[in-house]
């Protein structure tokens, strides 16, 4: 019988890059300088490594349609390497690749790197968006955009729950200054500037009622994580992070065949948290998970997570926002970091850099926005539409 992989990997060495309009950096710089961070907090060697997973996902403008794009850049010395993708949740894919693998007995210390280069495509946004998900091309769907899609979530969730449009606004814009506030104090972060609520409420509109500062961009960035057998992860260093639970789901657009889905949340966040939570032992997330780094595309998406991962109850979520439970000094910080808002969305890169976060936060080394006696972090990748879409929940924690 399954029994998944609770408390049987250890995190011993991440690294990230910058993220933002990095022009002067090729993809090889990016993969290099988030590497060269990981294996100087291992304190281990490249010859250590027994395999590796590379996560990136427009392989026909970035970083290559293979493991080799990684293999090149590091030199690895013949080394078994996966190029793996899962839309938004591929550096995630990465690091479950990596994980599994140690698990299994397959190897004893394995890579996971992932890493975007969006600027150089030229986009505002991500490029050939419904292609990628195999909804046909712009002439097919024409209308089918994130923008819009997150927007028809945002109106049925106001409706749903008896939000007015002013109350609805405040409420997101309260999320999103809360992740820029943030972002200040992290280094890192492509945008580092406060943001008051009147000035996203104000914003011009992409689609109602998602203004601009609704709305997540996209960057250039690399993150990388060091997984070990946790019996032996205190051989590399005294304050390794276990890994408790790592979870995927996938739907099919189901929801769009029938009317039991509301259309004012996502069912694969909730089934995959469900799951991760199972797999974790964690009966109470609300009190339980300590902080959380999650899929902020648009405000409206983090709004419906908390209660997609039951720390919200179903249509409170606007008392926890408007109370500061997810503030950094709330009673679970939601993007420490600043989150996708303020570093944009390197797609192969966003959900490691999102463990980078936790792994700092857990090991109290996140300096200005370090939060008190984290014990429990919580990941989320969501790739796709509220109606279709890929989900990874990750927990994560400093104790075995």
């Amino acid at each position: 019988m399954a029994k998944g992989i609770k408390n049987e990997i250890a995190i011993i060495g991440m690294g990230c890059t910058k993220f933002g309009e990095l022009w002067d950096k090729s993809e090889d710089d990016l993969i290099v300088d988030a590497f060269l961070e990981a294996v100087t907090d291992a304190g281990i060697d490249r010859e250590d490594i027994d395999a590796a997973w590379f996560g990136s996902c427009f392989d026909e403008v970035n970083v290559g349609k293979s493991g080799l794009a990684l293999s090149k850049a590091l030199k690895l010395p013949f080394l078994p390497v996966t190029r793996v993708e899962n839309f938004c949740a591929s550096g995630t894919e990465a690091f479950r690749g990596a994980c599994y693998a140690v698990a299994s007995g397959a190897c004893d210390i394995a890579l996971a790197l992932g890493a975007e280069k969006l600027k150089d495509t030229g986009y505002g946004g991500l490029p050939d968006f419904g292609n990628l998900l195999g909804l046909g091309n712009r002439a097919t769907f024409a209308n089918m955009t994130a923008p819009g899609g997150f927007a028809m979530m945002a109106t049925t969730y106001f409706d749903k729950y008896g939000l007015s449009a002013e109350e609805g606004k405040r409420a997101l814009a309260h999320v999103s200054s809360k992740s820029h506030h943030n972002g200040t104090l992290s280094p890192k972060a492509h945008l580092r500037k406060e943001v008051s609520i009147e000035q996203i409420v104000k914003a011009p509109i992409i689609a109602w009622p998602l203004g601009l500062f609704d709305c997540c961009g996209v960057s250039d960035g690399a993150a990388c994580a060091i997984v070990c057998r946790a019996d032996m992860a205190k051989q590399f260093r005294k304050d390794p992070i276990y890994v408790k639970s790592l979870q995927i789901a996938l739907t099919s657009g189901e929801e769009l065949a029938h009317q039991s889905w509301d259309g004012a949340h996502v069912e694969t966040t909730y089934r995959g948290g469900i799951k991760a939570y199972e797999e974790a032992g964690i009966t109470n997330p609300r009190e339980e998970i300590s902080m959380m780094e999650v899929h902020d595309c648009f405000s409206i998406t983090e709004f419906v997570t908390y209660e997609d991962l039951q720390i919200s109850p179903r249509g409170k979520a606007i008392e926890d926002v408007e109370s500061g439970f997810f503030d950094l000094d709330g009673k679970v910080p939601c993007q420490t970091d600043g989150g996708l808002k303020c570093f944009g969305h390197p797609i192969g890169a966003s959900g490691l850099r999102m463990i980078y976060e936790v792994y700092k936060q857990l090991q109290g080394k996140a300096d200005q926005r370090q939060i008190e006696n984290p014990k429990l972090g919580l990941t989320h990748n969501l790739g796709g539409f509220p109606s279709m879409s890929v989900v990874s929940v990750g927990i994560f924690g400093n104790e075995l």
